[in-house]
């Protein structure tokens, strides 16, 4: 079985795994880390959102072969320690507007969320409506206004 060696959540890891196994199920069977959900597989609905180097992604759409031991995988267990807190500020707004109804898929919308902050923050600017609207995460509880809610709040603190 080939090795496979990166970062997750600031530790590194080496697995032994077929190079065509998503990173999803390295993460969640393997390395036992359940964040990411796993919600369609086809990198759809987006249950899985973590972070490949920053940017935000659906490890249930990259092969572990396409990693690279400097590559950094942070998932929401990971999210707290990027400022050093028990809690980020985007997972506090989550608790505060009480989003969260069966909670499937809250990880990779907060992960979603956080993403979409920074890139605006980074552009100089607010978020928008529109902003908000790019966010693809699918909701089945549809807890939407919730989420847009908390994403705003969120915003602010961070």
């Amino acid at each position: 079985m080939p090795e496979h060696t990166f970062r997750v959540n600031g530790e590194q890891v080496t697995v032994n795994v077929a190079d065509d196994v998503r990173l999803l199920w390295v993460l969640r069977d393997l390395l036992r880390i359940t964040g990411p959900k796993y919600g369609c597989g086809i990198n759809v609905c987006k249950a899985c959102t973590s972070y490949l180097n920053g940017k935000a992604v659906n490890p249930c759409a990259i092969p572990v072969k396409d990693l690279q031991p400097d590559d950094e995988v942070t998932t929401i267990e990971g999210l707290p320690a990027t400022v050093g807190a028990d809690l980020h500020p985007m997972q506090q707004a989550w608790l505060d507007h009480d989003v969260a109804q069966c909670g499937y898929c809250q990880p990779g919308q907060i992960m979603a969320a956080v993403a979409l902050v920074e890139r605006v923050a980074a552009e100089g600017r607010t978020i928008t409506d529109a902003d908000l609207d790019g966010i693809r995460n699918i909701c089945r509880c549809g807890t939407y206004f919730r989420i847009r809610e908390a994403i705003r709040a969120g915003a602010r603190n961070m």
